[in-house]
């Protein structure tokens, strides 16, 4: 009953691992081991290894042998528990085919001098070790040797390398330490035998401590120095490495060196190697331990000295941070703006913008970005800079380019003009607006209305000179005033062509005309009205005034080939004889643009 109590209690707490115990200890083995199989898997293997012990102590071996498996405890316990029958014992190793098994069959047949069935197991086992070590107790070294090399086992080398080395064999004696990492080793046989070559190799393949005994080797020996700077360098000891190169004078040693410095590095040294570099006119080089230094000013000094190009990279590294403690904020942008003005002598215009913007000169960036012509860039930083100057300079750089072809450059230029409270200016470009619309388009309305801007924007202007203002708003009502008039004649020449040729007619006696409205259009207008109204002769007049203020190639820009055909026909008078004192007075300009000839000829002096 009180079995049954207490497995009832536990079964009800599910203690189950207490459950396990209380079945071990009433001799349950088989509750005890479906209990740790079911719920106390923790503790399977203990319940395993604690049944099979049990079953060893009531003499069921081969019970036992399973338990023991499943517990993972037979490489220790069944060769313990079978020592007595060794034919049960080799007969389970050999069966099991286990590698901790077979080294320790190996051992014992070793312990029982049968070294060459112990070869066998120790071979199975893969124990190269063992295989290493008792051929080199039969003295057979050489397959000991073959063993080693084929699996690079590093404790076999290490103990044949032993072997070799208490033979004199040092070379081998090298190579196995060597295979065996034990390059400590290595380097005192190399170092006691003049092995100099082996022992730069080896050096380079040991530990830092290693590098420096061997560089120190060859110091002392006072050869070959070339691979004590190495050394030295490679173990990280770079002072001591530089200080033997500059000794013994090693410039690609140096270089080497140079390339691993940086800023925790000694200034005192950095300098010293910026020095040498010079000497030997490596100034880029040079530079670059300068920076690292932090010496900024030597080095962009040094840059303009020898006309370096100072590339992206090393402008951004001669840029000192804000916060930074190495120099004051007025130091800082007088070194910006220097690096600047050495980016705009290489015509790096970019860069120059960019460090004129950092030291915070805007006006220099500015004109730094204009000498890049990079328009997009143009635009945006005069956006972004709010800067009455910015903007003008801005605009006017625009003013260079094809405005009339694309709208978004007008735009901008009357955007940045009125932002930069530049009037005046403005006026001007209206007013050279103004000039396309007649030149170009011979589109007078349009001309009109930039005139008329022009004038409200100079009416608004603050000038210094108040009577030049006032000379050139008059001008500009002088000009509206003689457009408006043409503009008035062809409006109404439909509903009344005597007032509207009238008009004309005083347009051209007017002194200032050439300069506002092209002479070309309105005796083109007067030669195709006397043409309708059949006066050929009045109308062969104006075209032969044309064709003497215009080059005859460029007379179709104002009149149709047909009018001309048709006034020649009315009055009687062949084409051919009008050209011919014209061909001859305009044949060395024939051949120019069309275009071209008729802006020169109005724009004219």
């Amino acid at each position: 009953m009180a079995c049954s109590w207490h497995e009832q209690l536990y079964k009800a707490c599910k203690r189950y691992d207490l459950l396990n115990k209380f079945y071990q200890a009433t001799n349950q083995w088989q509750k005890a081991i479906e209990t740790a199989e079911a719920h106390d898997r923790v503790h399977l293997r203990t319940t395993y290894y604690s049944y099979a012990k049990h079953l060893e102590a009531v003499g069921d071996h081969a019970l036992a042998l399973s338990h023991y498996e499943k517990s993972d405890t037979h490489r220790f316990e069944v060769p313990r528990m079978l020592s007595d029958d060794l034919q049960a014992l080799e007969n389970y190793v050999n069966k099991m085919k286990d590698k901790s098994l077979w080294k320790w069959w190996a051992q014992y047949l070793e312990s029982q001098s049968d070294l060459e069935s112990a070869l066998q197991y120790y071979a199975l086992a893969q124990d190269y070790f063992s295989l290493v070590r008792v051929h080199c107790f039969q003295g057979n070294i050489q397959k000991a040797a073959e063993i080693a090399n084929e699996t690079g086992n590093w404790a076999a080398s290490y103990h044949l390398a032993r072997q070799y080395e208490s033979q004199d064999e040092i070379k081998q004696a090298v190579h196995f330490y060597t295979r065996a990492q034990a390059f400590n080793n290595a380097i005192r046989l190399c170092k006691e035998n003049n092995l100099d070559d082996q022992l730069m190799n080896l050096a380079l393949l040991s530990s830092p401590e290693d590098m420096i005994e061997a560089a120190c080797y060859y110091e002392e020996k006072g050869e070959q120095m070339d691979r004590a700077v190495m050394l030295y360098h490679k173990a990280g000891h770079f002072s001591k490495a530089l200080e033997l190169a500059f000794a013994t004078q090693q410039f690609g040693a140096l270089q080497l060196i140079a390339e691993d410095l940086d800023e925790k590095s000694d200034p005192a040294l950095l300098a010293r190697c910026s020095d040498f570099f010079i000497e030997h006119a490596q100034y880029e080089k040079a530079v670059e331990l300068l920076l690292t230094a932090k010496k900024y000013h030597e080095a962009l000094q040094l840059c303009l000295k020898q006309n370096l190009t100072i590339t992206e990279e090393m402008a951004e590294r001669m840029t000192v941070c804000k916060d930074s403690k190495d120099l004051s904020e007025e130091s800082r942008r007088e070194l910006l703006e220097q690096i600047a003005d050495c980016c705009m002598r290489q015509g790096n215009y970019h860069m120059a913008t960019k460090k004129y913007t950092q030291a915070g000169n805007k006006l220099k960036a500015m004109k730094a970005l204009l000498r890049s012509g990079d328009t997009e860039k143009i635009v945006f930083f005069a956006g972004v800079s709010r800067q009455r100057e910015i903007y003008i300079m801005a605009a006017n750089y625009l003013q260079s380019l094809d405005w009339r072809k694309d709208p978004e450059i007008m735009k901008n230029i009357i955007s940045f003009y009125t932002k930069g409270r530049a009037l005046d200016l403005l006026a001007g470009f209206y007013d050279v607006c103004a000039q396309v619309e007649i030149d170009e388009y011979q589109n007078y309305e349009k001309a009109q209305g930039a005139l008329t801007e022009a004038y409200k924007c100079l009416s608004k202007a603050k000038t210094k000179s108040p009577l030049e203002q006032e000379s050139k708003l008059a001008h500009l009502q002088s000009k509206m005033a003689l457009i408006k008039r043409f503009i008035h004649a062809r409006r109404v020449y439909s509903e009344d062509p005597k007032e509207a040729i009238r008009q004309c007619e005083l347009l051209l006696a007017e002194q200032d005309l050439d300069s506002t409205i092209r002479q070309g259009d309105i005796l083109g207008f007067l030669v195709e009205h006397y043409l309708q109204v059949q006066e050929f002769h009045v109308a062969y007049q104006y075209l032969e005034q044309m064709r003497k203020i215009i080059p005859c190639t460029n007379l179709t820009y104002y009149i149709k080939q047909q009018t001309i055909e048709a006034v020649h026909r009315g009055a009687g008078i062949p084409i051919s004889q009008a050209l011919v004192p014209e061909q001859s007075q305009y044949s060395d300009v024939e051949n120019k643009d069309v275009e071209e000839e008729v802006v020169d000829e109005v724009e004219g002096p």
